[in-house]
């Protein structure tokens, strides 16, 4: 499969960033001694932008790149790429 960047991955970045900041701040927040129930929080935040941006980046895998293998004739190599990336969710 080529690995080609979408317009779509600026969508994946921003969720990024977003889970980078959630850590950022969980970070701080154990430094300066926060309750666990913050900290918890914060954490399931950490986890909810990761999943997000997990979620966007199949989706938008799935919607640009295995349709155009699909279109070229590389119905098999779309299909194994498949197998590989459901490992991962």
């Amino acid at each position: 499969m080529d690995h080609i960047r979408h317009a779509a991955h600026g969508e994946v970045v921003r969720r990024l960033k977003r889970a980078e900041g959630h850590l950022h701040s969980v970070i701080a927040m154990v430094e300066g001694g926060r309750p666990c129930l913050d900290l918890a929080q914060q954490l399931h935040a950490v986890e909810k932008a990761l999943a997000n941006a997990k979620r966007e980046l199949v989706q938008t895998h799935i919607d640009h790149c295995l349709d155009r293998a699909v279109e070229d004739g590389r119905a098999e190599a779309a299909l194994e790429e498949v197998r590989a990336i459901v490992k991962h969710l």
